[in-house]
C-alpha cells in the first residue's frame, strides 16, 4: 500500500468516522465518494464498521451500497448482513437504496423475501418482530409486492390476530384493568416498554416492576426520563430494579457507550443514578480498545471555546480510562495550564477543569512548547480547537523544533468544534507532519469514534486490519 493510497483510505475512514448521527444525507455522499474510490476497501470498511462503529445510519447505508454493487461478493455480503437488522433498519436499507441509489437489484429483493420468510417460520420470532416493528414490516411487505403468510397477513394487515400471538396479548392488555393481570401479561411475554406503556392507561407499581424486569439494560437507559414521568423513581422497590439494570449495563456487550451520558443530562436525575450512568459510559468505553503510546491532549479554552472545554472532559475521561501510557493534559489560550485529575472517571475530569473558564487570545502552540522544555515525550496529539491561531508560538514551528528535538514525530488529531477552520491542518501538512482530523457536530455519540484512531500502533495498522476482515459468504444460493 503506497503513502497515497494510505493517506486516501485514511481520509475516507476519517470522514466515515465523524459524519454526524442522523444526518442521512451527509452520510450518503461520503459513502458514494468511497464506493467510486476504491470498492475493495469499501467492503472490508463496511463488514469492520459492522462489528466496531456505533451509528446506526452508516451501518445501514453501507448494506445498501453492498447489496447494489456490481461485485457479487458484496451483494453476497450484504444478503448476509441484512439478516441481522431488526425490521424498522431493513425498511430503511430498502428506501435507501430506491432514493439514493435509485435500483433495487433482483437479489436484494431476494434479500428481503429470505428475511421475511425465516421470521414467518418461526412464530416467536415473527411476533417480536412484528410488535416492535409492525409499520416497518407491513412497508416491506407492500412496497415490495411479497405475498406475506396467512398467518403474518391476519397479524399485520387484517387486525386478527391469531390466539396466543404476541399482537393478541397486546389486545388482552389494553382490556384488563387488573394491575395483576397486566404485570402477569408483561412478565410472561416480555412486552417491551416502549409497546406496553402505550397499551396502559394507569402505570402502578407492580406495572412498573413488570415492564423494567422485561427491558434490556439499553431500554432502560433510553427510557430513563419517561420511567421518571411516570413516578419509577419514587418507588424504592421499582428504583432499586432500575438501579440492577444499570449496574448490568456496564457490563453489556450491547449498550452505547456514551448513550448513558445523554440520558444522565436530559432526565434531571438524582445524584446516585447520574454515577450509575457515568459508571455504564466509563465501562463502556474502556472495552473499545487500549492505548498503548503516551499521548497529549491540548483543549482550546480561548474566547468563545466554551464547548471545546466541554469535549476536552469528555475526551480527557475517555483517553484516561483506557490509557496504558503516560497522558499529558493543557488547557490553552495565550498560555498553557496543565490539568492533572485525581482519577480517570469523568466526575473526576469535571473536577479538574472547574476553573478552566473560555478566554483569551489562541496560541496552540503554547502548550506544546512547554512539553518541548518539560521533555514530555509522547507518540500522539490530540488538539481540541477550532483552529483559529492568533498569537506565537504556532503550533506548527513549535511542532518542528519539538520533533527535532526529541527525535519523534507525533500523529496529530485535530478534533474539530465550533465554526471551525483549517488553518492548523493546513500548516502541518504543509511540512509532511501525520495529521489528521475529527468534526466534533455537537454528537457525543461519535466521541467513541476516536478510540480506533488513538489505540491502534500506527495508522498503517488500522487500514491493516481493516483490509484483513473478512467478508460473510453467503451459503444457501
Amino acid at each position: 500500500m503506497n503513502a497515497t493510497e494510505q493517506d486516501l483510505r485514511l481520509e475516507m475512514l476519517n470522514s466515515l468516522l465523524t459524519t454526524p448521527h442522523r444526518k442521512l444525507e451527509q452520510v450518503a455522499e461520503i459513502h458514494k465518494l468511497i464506493v467510486e474510490l476504491d470498492p475493495i476497501f469499501y467492503g472490508h470498511l463496511a463488514v469492520w464498521y459492522q462489528r466496531h462503529g456505533d451509528v446506526r445510519d452508516h451501518k445501514e447505508v453501507f448494506v445498501a451500497h453492498l447489496l447494489t454493487s456490481d461485485l457479487t461478493k458484496h451483494r453476497d455480503a450484504g444478503f448476509v448482513m441484512l439478516q441481522e437488522f431488526p425490521p424498522y433498519q431493513v425498511a430503511r436499507v430498502v428506501d435507501f437504496m430506491k432514493q439514493q441509489c435509485h435500483k433495487l437489484p433482483r437479489s436484494a429483493r431476494t434479500a428481503v423475501q429470505r428475511y421475511l420468510k425465516a421470521r414467518e417460520s418461526n412464530a416467536a420470532l415473527f411476533d417480536r418482530a412484528a410488535l416492535r416493528g409492525r409499520k416497518a414490516m407491513k412497508h416491506l411487505y407492500a412496497s415490495l409486492h411479497i405475498k406475506p403468510s396467512e398467518r403474518a397477513n391476519a397479524i399485520l394487515f387484517r387486525d386478527q390476530p391469531p390466539t396466543g400471538s404476541l399482537a393478541d396479548v397486546l389486545k388482552q392488555l389494553a382490556k384488563t384493568t387488573s394491575a395483576a393481570e397486566q404485570a402477569r401479561l408483561i412478565v410472561e411475554f416480555k412486552l417491551p416498554y416502549t409497546i406496553a406503556v402505550g397499551a396502559i392507561k394507569q402505570l402502578t407499581p407492580t406495572v412498573l416492576v413488570a415492564l423494567i424486569d422485561s427491558m434490556t439494560p439499553q431500554e432502560t437507559i433510553n427510557n430513563l426520563k419517561s420511567l421518571k414521568a411516570r413516578g419509577a423513581m419514587d418507588c424504592p422497590e421499582v428504583k432499586a430494579l432500575i438501579d440492577s439494570k444499570l449496574d448490568e449495563a456496564s457490563k453489556g456487550a450491547r449498550v452505547a457507550a456514551f448513550k448513558a451520558q445523554i440520558a444522565a443530562d436530559a432526565a434531571d436525575l438524582d445524584e446516585d443514578t447520574v454515577a450509575r450512568l457515568e459508571k455504564v459510559t466509563n465501562e463502556q468505553v474502556k472495552q473499545r480498545g487500549v492505548i498503548t503510546r503516551p499521548t497529549a491532549l491540548l483543549v482550546d479554552k480561548s474566547g468563545s471555546m466554551q464547548n471545546a472545554i466541554a469535549v476536552g472532559k469528555q475526551l480527557a475521561a475517555l483517553i484516561s480510562g483506557i490509557t496504558q501510557a503516560e497522558l499529558f493534559v493543557y488547557a490553552f489560550d495565550n498560555i498553557p495550564y496543565p490539568v492533572t485529575a485525581q482519577g480517570k472517571e469523568l466526575t473526576d475530569w469535571e473536577r479538574a477543569f472547574e476553573y478552566i473558564k473560555a478566554g483569551g487570545g489562541t496560541s496552540i502552540g503554547c502548550a506544546l512548547e512547554v512539553m518541548r522544555k518539560k521533555k514530555q515525550v509522547v507518540d500522539q496529539i490530540a488538539i481540541v480547537t477550532d483552529e483559529g491561531e492568533n498569537a506565537a508560538p504556532y503550533f506548527a514551528e513549535v511542532y518542528k523544533t519539538y520533533c527535532r528535538e526529541l527525535a519523534i514525530m507525533p500523529n496529530v488529531l485535530i478534533v474539530r468544534v465550533g465554526t471551525h477552520y483549517n488553518w492548523l491542518e493546513s500548516q502541518l501538512k504543509q511540512q509532511q507532519a501525520p495529521v489528521e482530523t475529527f468534526t466534533f457536530a455537537g454528537d457525543y455519540y461519535s466521541l467513541p469514534n476516536l478510540v480506533p484512531l488513538l489505540t491502534r500502533p500506527s495508522r498503517l495498522d488500522l487500514l491493516m486490519e481493516i483490509l484483513d476482515m473478512p467478508l460473510p459468504v453467503r451459503m444457501d444460493k
